[in-house]
């Protein structure tokens, strides 16, 4: 896998983005004071944390983790300590995940937060504690430093657009739509859902819709068993579900009821790609990690070294407690069918084989998945 997370960052990267951090000679840091004298003596010796929220979607460990830890490696000659841990979908074990880094005296933190509000008062701590905070993928609440995630309302227009462009001529007032969504604690899950009913508000009629809590798969399958008891198996024409995990869920309660429709998802998880090949879910968000994860390493070493975020954060977000964030915001795209080869399969994600396993094979022979 290590072949194909160099061949991912190395493809995607170069086109998303070019930054020098050479360039970033100013002791002036983006999202906070200018208190960085201690930080701007630093130079590749310095100590990152890294916190991520859950390991039950695979983006996480498989990808994530390793992207943003090679990056900074790579940024830092080899010479930067990375302490890592994974909060397992647990917003208290998360808290004292953070008092452990503060404890540990790290440089930076990179937060990717379980619950974005819940961990306010520790972002407070870290940064009280000298820590300057890169939020990762979820905006977290307090003084954070920096941001880096994708256009989270583009990606459920996204699923939005796709899910009516599957539907076609069945796409009406009267068409009834099912929507599974994320969980409450993910801000980002809020975005998702105001770009996906931008897309489908007036156009459909959504018939149930839920909040998954903590977008557990086993909870949209729920939901889904919920929804077509409520809704009638005869009257969905499809379903929205905010990522892959629960789209395996709402499938497998929609198979148990003899239901074929569209299903959304995003992530584009091996599974989710498979079934998107059967013809099972109908599409993805395809989300290119590696711009997103070097994005995250970079202002994280920028930030350590005491130096400017200018040259690497373009953009500028809110969040519920601070303002003008300094950002990397990475565009998404669209998977289906028919751009398996020109996305996951391009950018060293997946090889055809790994797609193509098993009872895969015929179906992904149809599809003309190669390379």
């Amino acid at each position: 896998m290590n072949t194909r997370m160099r061949r991912a960052a190395v493809a995607i990267a170069a086109g998303a983005m070019a930054i020098s951090l050479a360039a970033c000679g100013s002791a002036e840091e983006a999202g906070g004071d200018n208190d960085s004298t201690a930080s701007a003596a630093k130079g590749d010796d310095i100590k990152v944390g890294l916190l991520l929220p859950e390991n039950q979607t695979a983006r996480y460990e498989k990808f994530d983790r390793p992207l943003i830890e090679k990056k900074i490696k790579e940024l830092t000659n080899g010479k930067a300590t990375i302490d890592y841990n994974n909060a397992k979908q647990d917003a208290n074990l998360q808290a004292q995940q953070v008092d452990t880094m503060i404890t540990n005296k790290v440089d930076v933190l990179i937060l990717d937060a379980v619950d974005a509000k819940a961990i306010k008062n520790s972002v407070q701590k870290a940064v009280d504690a000298g820590i300057k905070v890169v939020a990762y993928d979820r905006l977290a609440e307090g003084p954070i430093s920096a941001y880096t995630s994708f256009d989270n309302v583009a990606v459920g227009k996204t699923q939005g657009e796709a899910l009516l462009k599957a539907l076609g001529d069945k796409a009406t007032k009267d068409s009834k739509i099912v929507m599974i969504n994320g969980s409450v604690t993910d801000p980002n899950a809020a975005m998702f859902k105001e770009g996906a009913h931008s897309a489908l508000d007036g156009k459909v009629t959504i018939a149930k819709e839920y909040d998954t809590k903590e977008w557990k798969p086993e909870n949209a399958n729920s939901e889904m068993e919920a929804a077509i008891s409520a809704v009638g198996k005869k009257n969905i024409a499809g379903v929205y579900s905010a990522n892959d995990g629960m789209a395996g869920g709402i499938i497998t309660a929609l198979k148990a009821a003899g239901i074929t429709v569209p299903v959304t998802g995003q992530d584009a998880e091996l599974a989710a790609v498979q079934r998107i090949v059967t013809g099972e879910q109908y599409m993805s968000v395809y989300k290119p990690y590696a711009p997103e994860a070097d994005a995250a390493a970079e202002m994280a070493v920028a930030l350590a070294q005491g130096k400017s975020l200018d040259s690497i954060a373009k953009d500028k977000v809110d969040s519920g407690s601070a303002k003008a964030i300094p950002a990397v915001l990475v565009p998404v795209t669209s998977l289906t069918k028919d751009n398996i080869n020109d996305t996951v399969i391009k950018d060293g994600v997946y090889t055809a084989d790994e797609i193509c396993t098993g009872k895969y094979k015929a179906a992904c022979d149809k599809a003309g998945v190669t390379g």
